[in-house]
């Protein structure tokens, strides 16, 4: 891995940027969105589909790996990107989204989270530490810092609590990793929707000097103008020449909006899980395959696609699997959902580069607001 790990903008419209990411395992062009693999697989696809809707980067779980099926054997199997057959880069969340989301199942203390297993009750220690270890483990290209994601709406001294306790965490991961040459340690910025913490809690961050930053603790309850409210107040203070990664978002609407802030990378499980259950992302907004108006529709989702999901199946079939839960219909959704969210990616990219994403965005808006095509009479 001779390659080092770096960031450069390669184009700017405003405060959107289009980038590239360099490491060994390839090139993530930015702005990115990162299909989520949180257990080594994406959900209802071959490794060889997200890749071939435009995918360069996917995201593993740290918390879902350790448990099953454990760090050590991945290792022992050759890492992550050997054992999911995915050789290009993977970013792994560090299990900061756990202590939010299974707070009945863990006790926080400063030395970090003790967990117990959603499986079967079995106790683990999440340290920032361990918590490294393990992505170092799994391999992963890009790591995370343990932090303690807050969910919103929540008071503000319970805010401060968990943004210094994320501050003193991420010191602590940062010397766990240490010099990885070619990789990289991100750092999470949290403060819920505190605009002078979201400021203490960037501006430490970057002078801790990491190689990339993330914005945490959004996408947790609150509307949309508060999460972009707070991206305005916290990538000002973010490095400029470090890649800006907004964790868990969103609709295709909050990455156009978050774009347009600074931010050049996202993750977010919406794409696949509303796969799962019968609903399309499309250039004309939403589709939902339930609907009984599909069942006679011979029209494909999207007649243009370049996605054969899209393209080359009907909405009467489409519902028909939908309705009959044919695994099929999970799949052939979720393989639409991703082309969508990849070509707006690449969408937006040329955008910036044309010096028109302002303009693309409206184009874009209006395509969703204009909605679904009547069937043909």
């Amino acid at each position: 891995m001779s390659t080092p790990f770096s960031f450069s903008i390669l184009a700017t419209d405003g405060k959107a940027r289009r980038g590239e990411i360099s490491m060994p395992r390839g090139k993530i062009r930015t702005p990115a969105f990162m299909p989520v693999g949180t257990g080594g697989t994406v959900k209802a696809m071959y490794m060889k589909q997200v890749r071939s809707v435009g995918a360069d980067i996917i995201l593993g779980n740290t918390y879902h790996l350790m448990l099953r099926p454990g760090a050590e054997r991945v290792a022992r199997l050759g890492g992550l990107h050997d054992f999911a057959r995915w050789p290009w880069p993977i970013l792994t969340d560090s299990g900061g989204f756990q202590v939010m989301s299974l707070a009945g199942l863990r006790k926080l203390s400063e030395s970090g989270v003790t967990f117990r297993s959603h499986i079967d009750g079995k106790p683990y220690e999440m340290t920032p530490e361990r918590s490294i270890e393990i992505q170092g483990l799994l391999d992963s290209d890009i790591q995370m810092q343990l932090d303690e994601c807050v969910a919103l709406p929540a008071e503000r001294k319970e805010i401060e609590r968990a943004m210094e306790l994320s501050l003193r965490w991420a010191e602590r991961c940062k010397a766990a990793f240490g010099d990885q040459p070619g990789k990289a340690m991100f750092g999470i910025v949290q403060g819920g929707d505190d605009a002078s913490l979201r400021i203490k809690s960037a501006q430490a961050l970057a002078g801790m000097g990491l190689k990339g930053y993330a914005v945490g603790g959004l996408a947790v309850g609150e509307p949309q103008p508060v999460m972009l409210d707070m991206l305005d107040i916290t990538c000002p203070e973010l490095p400029a020449e470090k890649p800006r990664y907004l964790m868990g978002v969103g609709t295709p609407d909050d990455i156009l909006k978050s774009v347009a802030r600074g931010i050049d990378m996202f993750d977010c499980v919406m794409p696949t899980r509303a796969g799962r259950h019968g609903l399309a992302y499309t250039r004309r907004g939403k589709v939902n395959l339930k609907n009984a108006r599909h069942a006679d529709d011979p029209r494909p989702l999207d007649e243009e696609s370049d996605c054969p999901a899209a393209r080359d199946y009907s909405r009467a079939y489409l519902h028909h699997l939908v309705r009959s839960q044919e695994a099929l219909g999970a799949m052939l959704l979720t393989w639409n959902n991703l082309a969508y969210y990849q070509s707006l990616m690449q969408d937006i990219r040329g955008a910036i580069e044309a010096g028109r994403f302002e303009q693309r965005t409206e184009e874009i808006s209006e395509g969703w607001k204009r909605g679904d095509l009547p069937p043909v009479t």
